[in-house]
């Protein structure tokens, strides 16, 4: 586990101030990750600048926000926005013969995808035009950020662009079996991933996911000889959760966007090789817009329950306690999520070296099947513990991440359940 390092210790209280610019690369969405950080910035009162992913119109137009959606997006991260497009990606970008990735599925059905074949060249052409054009409107959106900037003082650059599943109907249905399939609807995704459509993804998630760090860093080059700029980023490993009282790494089988997180942690190693403060925290698994996808990589979130409870924190506890159905206890959700963690099933692939693992159909049927215990011991489906501790997460790695980026002290940190809950004991 030569790269795997633990974040143990809360760090100093940033010394971030009113003045100090936080700049968001990645459009603010829902409740999530970001929203911890975005929180600890404003309570510092510094400027907040953030950028959008724009719109597309029904002809797949690429667009700023209009006024309405400029004005929502702003009032949600309580900052101004640079309104010029920054989707990232490839799949609804032309090729040389004018057709989109996107639109090389047109009539393939889900159960064709072994079959596909695509031109990896148009796809390459694809993909380099994608790249011109983020990078093009980055650079764009850097001119304006410099414009806002002042004359000295620290900027935090915050990057929080993941993702990248192609946009074509035929991949949800695909995915919804990979993810969630059990008996004959599973999907190894193994096979998937060796095939056309899955090459795809991959080349996608690592545009997405981690390039646009490497975009983003190149781009602020000349704000380097100006401020003083840190540099975060979000990223997954596996976490690191209490086991039969011991924390221990693990992970989300499968992960399909591990490679491209790996590569996300390569570029920051070499930036930081380069002098540049850049840092990627690798999170915990919480439940996200995302989960009804990922379902079951809620289940290592109820140790959290475990390590807050060693450091004596009694507020989301009891919160939690609150929402479960009559008989049910703390205690009930960490025995089954314990025993779910140590099952041979779960184990056989915990393997840092090798992650991320692919699935296997009894380890996902296991999986399913603890999700569905777990969360059905909530009294409201709508009202649920996860939700509850996903909350403490991101307020927790906001503070954690926020605090770190006043002095970095390495290029990639696990923030584990230990730390997390210090901090919210703390908070």
């Amino acid at each position: 586990m030569s790269r795997y390092n633990a974040m143990r210790e809360i760090p100093a209280t940033a010394g971030f101030k009113e003045g100090d610019v936080f700049f968001l690369c990645g459009e603010l969405f829902g409740r999530g990750y970001a929203n911890g950080i975005v929180d600890e910035a404003r309570a510092k009162g510094m400027t907040i600048i953030g950028a959008t992913v724009g719109r597309r119109d029904n002809d797949g137009t690429l667009r700023p926000l209009n006024a309405e959606e400029l004005a929502a997006a702003e009032e949600n991260l309580g900052g101004k926005i640079i309104n010029i497009p920054l989707e990232a990606g490839f799949d609804m970008e032309p090729g040389s013969d004018g057709i989109a990735p996107v639109d090389r599925f047109k009539g393939v059905k889900p159960d064709d995808w072994a079959s596909v074949k695509l031109d990896q060249a148009e796809v390459e052409c694809s993909k380099k035009r994608g790249t011109e054009r983020f990078c093009k409107n980055l650079s764009a959106v850097v001119a304006e950020l410099e414009k806002m900037l002042p004359a000295k003082g620290r900027l935090l650059v915050v990057h929080t662009m993941a993702g990248g599943i192609p946009r074509a109907r035929v991949f949800m249905p695909i995915l919804n079996k990979l993810f969630k399939g059990q008996g004959d609807r599973f999907l190894s995704s193994e096979a998937f991933w060796n095939s056309d459509m899955g090459r795809l993804c991959d080349a996608s998630f690592n545009e997405v996911t981690a390039d646009t760090f490497r975009y983003l860093i190149d781009a602020t080059a000349g704000l380097r000889d100006k401020l003083e700029v840190t540099y975060a980023a979000y990223g997954y490993h596996g976490t690191g959760v209490l086991i039969d009282g011991v924390f221990t790494w693990q992970s989300y089988t499968p992960y399909l966007q591990g490679w491209a997180k790996i590569r996300l942690e390569d570029i920051a190693i070499e930036a930081w090789g380069k002098g540049i403060k850049a840092t990627v925290y690798n999170c915990p698994e919480i439940l996200t817009n995302s989960s009804a996808l990922f379902l079951g990589v809620e289940n290592s979130l109820y140790p959290l329950m475990a390590a807050l409870r060693a450091e004596g924190e009694q507020k989301i506890l009891k919160e939690c306690e609150g929402l479960l159905k009559e008989g049910a206890t703390v205690d009930t959700l960490l025995d089954i999520a314990n025993t779910y963690l140590t099952s041979e099933l779960v184990t056989s692939t915990r393997d840092f070296d090798s992650w991320p693992q692919h699935n296997k159909p009894q380890q996902q049927e296991y999986m399913l099947n603890v999700s569905a215990e777990l969360i059905s011991l909530n009294a409201d489906p709508k009202e649920i513990v996860c939700a509850v501790l996903s909350k403490g997460v991101f307020q927790g790695v906001g503070k954690l991440m926020f605090d770190s980026s006043w002095e970095p002290k390495a290029p990639v940190f696990w923030l584990n359940h230990d730390v997390i809950a210090k901090t919210l004991a703390k908070m």
